[in-house]
């Protein structure tokens, strides 16, 4: 059987540090890699997505905390414009660069 990984951004806004901490970690354990406090960027199998997606609608408050999930496909990431200083230089990493050269 195939494993088919998908290219997602993953945006939050959360209200309480605890959370917010817990989300960041969940990132980087699923091999996301930050590429702003809170933005993190990567490529994921759907299963373990879906797994994640369910971790962190665990750990927010829906009526205060905002998450974005953006899945997308290669050819539309690669249409993606940054502008001006769009990482935070400390926290991205060179395999981040990597996919918009």
């Amino acid at each position: 059987m195939k494993t088919t990984e998908t290219l997602v951004w993953i945006i939050y806004d959360i209200v309480a540090d605890k959370p917010r901490g817990r989300i960041a970690k969940l990132c980087k354990e699923a091999g996301l890699y930050r590429v702003q406090k809170s933005v993190f960027l990567g490529t994921i199998e759907r299963n373990r997505l879906d797994e994640l997606r369910l971790q962190v609608e665990e750990q927010i408050d829906p009526k205060v905390d905002s998450v974005y999930i953006f899945p997308l496909c290669e050819s539309d990431f690669r249409k993606v414009v940054v502008l001006g200083q769009a990482f935070d230089k400390r926290l991205v990493t060179d395999q981040v660069r990597a996919l918009f050269l």
